[in-house]
């Protein structure tokens, strides 16, 4: 199932405040994530938004809703379960 990926404006933030390399390495892996929720990811227990895709030392915070993955955040992993 292809998922259509929506950003919520932190998360654009956050993506245009990375380096050009990093970005392009999330990039690449939503593209993969919007395909079956591939990559490495795991469902997160008591935390909103309830799902997280790992990029390296960077987490994607995201929720999956039918057709669509909404992108909450973009951190890394010392700020991302504050």
């Amino acid at each position: 199932m292809q998922y259509e990926l929506i950003f919520r404006p932190k998360a654009v933030r956050d993506l245009e405040r990375l380096s050009p390399e990093i970005a392009r390495r999330i990039e690449r892996k939503l593209e993969l994530l919007c395909q079956d929720l591939s990559g490495d990811v795991k469902r997160l227990v008591d935390f909103t938004p309830g799902w997280r895709l790992r990029v390296g030392d960077w987490r994607v915070l995201f929720q999956p809703e039918q057709t669509r993955v909404v992108v909450h955040r973009i951190v890394h992993r010392s700020q991302a379960y504050d």
